[in-house]
C-alpha cells in the first residue's frame, strides 16, 4: 500500500509544478553568482554582450535540456537511474547514476552555502552592519574560523529534509510559499535600489553592449556555463520533478516558462545589485573601479555578496531592512534548490524499495557527513565546486546522448509528443538535442579542462590534490565512472 501511494504521487496543479521547478532554477546562482559573472565579462562600455550571449545560451542549451529532462522524467516516473533504465535498458543505469551523483555531490556543499545565507540573515537581523572592508572581512573570517558553518550546514540539511520526507505534495506546498515570497522580496528590493541617486549608471553599464567583445569566445563560454548553472538544466533535478508531472501538463510550454522565468529573476537580481553598487560607490569611484569591486570574487567567490553588500546597505536610508530582505531572498532561493537536490537522491532510494522517511534520513545523514569537509575548509569547498560544476557539463552531454541512442525522432514522437502531431518546434528541438547540445557540451568541457591546465593550475595540472587541476577532475569523476560501471548490475538489481 505504501509503495503504491509513493508511486502515484503527482503535483496537484500545473502551477505547482512550474513554481517548484522555478524553485530548482532560482537559487544562489541567480542572486550570488550571476551579477558577479556579468561584471567579470563586461567590457569597458558595458556587459550587454554577455547578457546577449547568456540569452542565446538559454535558447540553445538550457531550454532544450529542460524539455529533455521533463520528458524523460514523465516517461520513466522514477528517479534518474530508474528513468534511464526504462529509456535505454539496464546496461545504462551507470549513466543515470553519474547524473544523480553529480547533483548529490553538489548538494553536499550547496547545503553549506545555504548555511552561509542563514547566518548572514541572522547577522542582518541582530548585529550592526559592517562599516568598512576590515570589519566585513572580520565578520567573515570569524564565522569561517568557528564551528558555525558546520552548525548552519546541519540546520539547512535538517530543515530541507523535513520538507522532502513528507513527499511531493509538501514540496509543492513549501515552494508555493518560498518562491512567490522570494519574487516579491526581489521586486521590493529592486524597486528600492532603482530609487537610489546614481542607480541609473549601474543599469546603463549592465545593458550597454561593448561590441568589441562580440568575437571574444570566452564571453560566450562563460555565458553558456552561467546559464547551465542558474537554470539547473542538465542536473537531473528537473527530471526528478518531471516524474511527478501530470499527463496533461505541456512539456514545451512548461520548459519555456521555467527557463524564461529563471532568466528574468537573474536579470532583476543583477539590476538590484548593479543599481545598489553604482549608486553608493559612484560618488567616490570611477566606473572602472566600481566594476573591479563587483568582479572581486573573494574567498570561495563570496566577495561581492557576503563582504561588500553588507557594507553597502549601511549607506542606504533604511539599509538594515534592505539587508534583511536581500539575505532572506538569498536564503529562500538556496532552500528551494536544496530541497530539489535532496529529493533527487531520496527518489533514487525510494525507487530501490526504501520507505520515504528512511530514504530521506539516509540522504540527509550522508549529506551532513560528506558536506562537513566543505563546511570546515574553503579549499575543499572550492575544489568540490570546481570538479562537480564541470561534471554538470558531462551530465548535460549524457542526457543528449541518451536521447540520441534511443533515437531522437522516435523520442520526439513517442515520448515528447506522446503520439500527437510533431510540429516545427518539436523538429527544431530534435535538431538541437541531436547536434547542437553534444557539440556545446564537448566545447564547454574542453574549455574548462584547458583552463585547468593552462590558467588555473599550469604548474600542477597533473596533481590530483591541487584545487583546480586537470588531474583532480579526472581522478574524481573517473573514479566515479569506474565504480558505476563495475557495480552497474547491482545498481539495476536495486531498482524495483
Amino acid at each position: 500500500m505504501a509503495e503504491a501511494k509513493q508511486a502515484l504521487q503527482r503535483f496537484t496543479t500545473k502551477w505547482g509544478l512550474i513554481i517548484s521547478v522555478l524553485g530548482i532554477a532560482v537559487g544562489t546562482g541567480n542572486i550570488w553568482r550571476f551579477p558577479r559573472i556579468a561584471a567579470q565579462n563586461g567590457g569597458e562600455e558595458g556587459a550587454g554582450v554577455f547578457i546577449l550571449a547568456w540569452v542565446i545560451s538559454l535558447l540553445l542549451w538550457s531550454i532544450p535540456l529542460i524539455i529533455a529532462e521533463y520528458a524523460i522524467g514523465r516517461n520513466g516516473r522514477r528517479g534518474v537511474i530508474g528513468s534511464f533504465i526504462k529509456l535505454l535498458g539496464a546496461r545504462f543505469a551507470w549513466m543515470g547514476g553519474f547524473i544523480g551523483f553529480v547533483a548529490t555531490a553538489i548538494m553536499f556543499y550547496y547545503s553549506v552555502v545555504t548555511g552561509w545565507t542563514m547566518y548572514y540573515l541572522a547577522q542582518s537581523l541582530f548585529v550592526p552592519l559592517p562599516a568598512d572592508m576590515e570589519t566585513a572581512n572580520a565578520v567573515w573570517d570569524s564565522f569561517q574560523g568557528s564551528m558555525m558553518p558546520s552548525l548552519f550546514h546541519a540546520a539547512a540539511i535538517v530543515l530541507a529534509g523535513l520538507v522532502v520526507f513528507k513527499g511531493v505534495k509538501m514540496i509543492e506546498r513549501v515552494n508555493l510559499v518560498l518562491v512567490p515570497t522570494l519574487l516579491v522580496i526581489l521586486i521590493v528590493a529592486g524597486i528600492r535600489a532603482l530609487t537610489l541617486p546614481g542607480s541609473g549608471a549601474g543599469l546603463t553599464y549592465l545593458f550597454t553592449p561593448d561590441w568589441s567583445m562580440l568575437g571574444n569566445g570566452r564571453i560566450w563560454l562563460e555565458a553558456l556555463t552561467q546559464n547551465a548553472w542558474d537554470t539547473g538544466a542538465g542536473w537531473g533535478l528537473i527530471l526528478t520533478y518531471g516524474a511527478y508531472m501530470r499527463k496533461s501538463d505541456r512539456i514545451i510550454k512548461s520548459a519555456f516558462q521555467t527557463g524564461i522565468g529563471n532568466n528574468l529573476v537573474s536579470l532583476w537580481a543583477a539590476v538590484t545589485i548593479f543599481a545598489t553598487v553604482f549608486a553608493i560607490l559612484g560618488a567616490g569611484m570611477t566606473q572602472a573601479q566600481i566594476v573591479e569591486v563587483m568582479q572581486t570574487s573573494g574567498p570561495a567567490s563570496t566577495g561581492l555578496t557576503f563582504i561588500w553588500m553588507p557594507q553597502l546597505f549601511l549607506e542606504i536610508p533604511g539599509g538594515r531592512v534592505f539587508a534583511v530582505l536581500f539575505f532572506l531572498a538569498l536564503t529562500f532561493a538556496a532552500f528551494s534548490s536544496l530541497i530539489a537536490m535532496i529529493e533527487l537522491a531520496t527518489k533514487v532510494l525510494v525507487d530501490s524499495g526504501w520507505l520515504r522517511y528512511k530514504a530521506t534520513g539516509m540522504v540527509c545523514t550522508l549529506g551532513f557527513l560528506f558536506g562537513l569537509p566543505s563546511a570546515l575548509s574553503l579549499d575543499i569547498f572550492a575544489n568540490q565546486d570546481f570538479v562537480w560544476g564541470v561534471g554538470l557539463m558531462v551530465s548535460g552531454f549524457f542526457i543528449a546522448i541518451a536521447i540520441i541512442r534511443y533515437g531522437a525522432d522516435s523520442f520526439t514522437s513517442d515520448i515528447l509528443c506522446m503520439g500527437e502531431a510533431v510540429t516545427g518546434v518539436h523538429r527544431l528541438w530534435t535538431f538541437l538535442i541531436r547536434y547542437v547540445i553534444p557539440v556545446e557540451a564537448a566545447i564547454l568541457l574542453g574549455w574548462w579542462l584547458y583552463q585547468s591546465i593552462f590558467v588555473f593550475a599550469p604548474d600542477s595540472w597533473f596533481n590530483p590534490f591541487d584545487l583546480y587541476s586537470f588531474a583532480t577532475f579526472v581522478f574524481q569523476t573517473g573514479l566515479l565512472l569506474i565504480l558505476l560501471l563495475i557495480f552497474n548490475k547491482k545498481i539495476v538489481a536495486k531498482q524495483r
